[in-house]
């Protein structure tokens, strides 16, 4: 079995229908689960107080913001190269996703910062290529509304991601590149490393980040088969008015 079979429209919306009812259950367990066990059975933190339980909200949707751009990114790839119209569906399907998820990481920073740094926003450099990427993301979605010809759409957002994709590097790896900013380094180190989250804190945001990552599947998955549809739908229209 090819893992291209599912660039097949008929293919990928049989295989969706299977695996979204599992893949939905899944999510809904993980988030409700992760987000109660984080804000209600966890212990205020020492220096934080409660503030740090936005943890909970604000690590899984920074972490899926840079990684869904990356799944555009494989997608645009392919659909340059392949001309697969599944994959430039799947990024288009991705992208109004990938921006509320960098805009929930935008706002509970500013909540989480606010108390901790006594300033809502700080042009400190994770900040920045944040708020940029979500700028492209912005960018991403008007594109495809202003294209009227959604093949010359694909290509041109397709571009715009390859070239957006600097900015969610940066913004996985900007406390890295500069060592000045108030932002601090990555969150989740394993147990027993320097430094470590504390495990009270750990468990319950690995079981908030799977919930994250089985609700972007959900709803790509839900999104991509709708887009789809819709272009079948925009197809048989062109079609009846040419009749």
């Amino acid at each position: 079995m090819s893992l291209w079979e599912y660039a097949n429209p008929k293919k990928f919306m049989q295989t969706a229908a299977r695996v979204l009812p599992v893949v939905s259950l899944l999510a809904a367990i993980c988030m409700v689960g992760g987000l109660v066990w984080g804000f209600f059975f966890t212990p205020d933190d020492y220096k934080q107080g409660a503030t740090v339980k936005i943890i909970f909200l604000h690590v899984p949707a920074a972490m899926m913001a840079i990684n869904v751009w990356g799944m555009m990114l494989v997608t645009s790839l392919v659909w340059i190269v392949r001309r697969h119209h599944v994959s430039a569906l799947a990024a288009r399907a991705a992208a109004p996703l990938g921006m509320t998820f960098t805009l929930i990481a935008l706002v509970t920073g500013a909540l989480w910062g606010q108390p901790m740094w006594g300033t809502w926003w700080e042009w400190d450099p994770r900040l920045t290529s944040f708020l940029i990427l979500f700028l492209f993301y912005l960018g991403y979605v008007a594109l495809w509304q202003a294209v009227e010809n959604p093949d010359t759409a694909a290509d041109l957002t397709s571009v715009l991601c390859i070239v957006g994709s600097v900015f969610a590097a940066l913004s996985r790896y900007a406390v890295k590149f500069w060592n000045q900013g108030l932002h601090q380094d990555s969150t989740i180190m394993k147990v027993g490393e320097k430094d470590p989250l504390d495990p009270a804190y750990y468990w319950p945001l690995i079981v908030c980040i799977a919930g994250f990552i089985l609700t972007f599947v959900a709803l790509v998955l839900l999104r991509t088969v709708t887009e789809i549809r819709a272009r079948r739908l925009a197809v048989l229209t062109a079609r009846e008015r040419l009749a």
